[in-house]
């Protein structure tokens, strides 16, 4: 799959998003290594420690489904570009190798890729 083909699926997602509160949409969709994809978009709650991420969301679903080898990840919000928050960085990083790919742009057209390594240089992994 291609990242642009990722990132249309990530836009997609913005129409399921739940942000009542901050007003920020975000769609994520996770290439995992077999060519399945995940998606997901982010749940706000008034218990705003029991919000989830998109990214999060569409990784607890791979995982729950069997799925733990990914490729990239394609993130998009209601503004445009998206980044992983300090949690999703992190939560990404228990999973994945340094050269995975996380993929964000303004629109299809303006698409910029960066590593796990370069979102989360000194990032750990049991």
């Amino acid at each position: 799959m291609k990242y642009r083909d990722l990132y249309r699926k990530a836009q997609e997602m913005l129409e399921y998003s739940y942000a009542p509160f901050s007003k920020f949409h975000v769609g994520a969709a996770l290439l995992a290594k077999s060519g399945e994809v995940y998606t997901g978009c982010n749940v706000e709650n008034s218990s705003f420690g029991g919000t989830i991420c998109a990214e999060r969301t569409a990784m607890v679903k791979a995982v729950s489904e069997g799925s733990r080898e990914w490729e990239a990840i394609a993130i998009v919000s209601s503004e445009g570009k998206a980044w992983p928050c300090g949690i999703c960085r992190q939560f990404m990083r228990e999973f994945v190798d340094d050269d995975f790919i996380i993929i964000t742009g303004d629109d299809v057209e303006h698409l910029e890729t960066y590593t796990m390594t370069e979102i989360l240089p000194e990032g750990f992994k049991l």
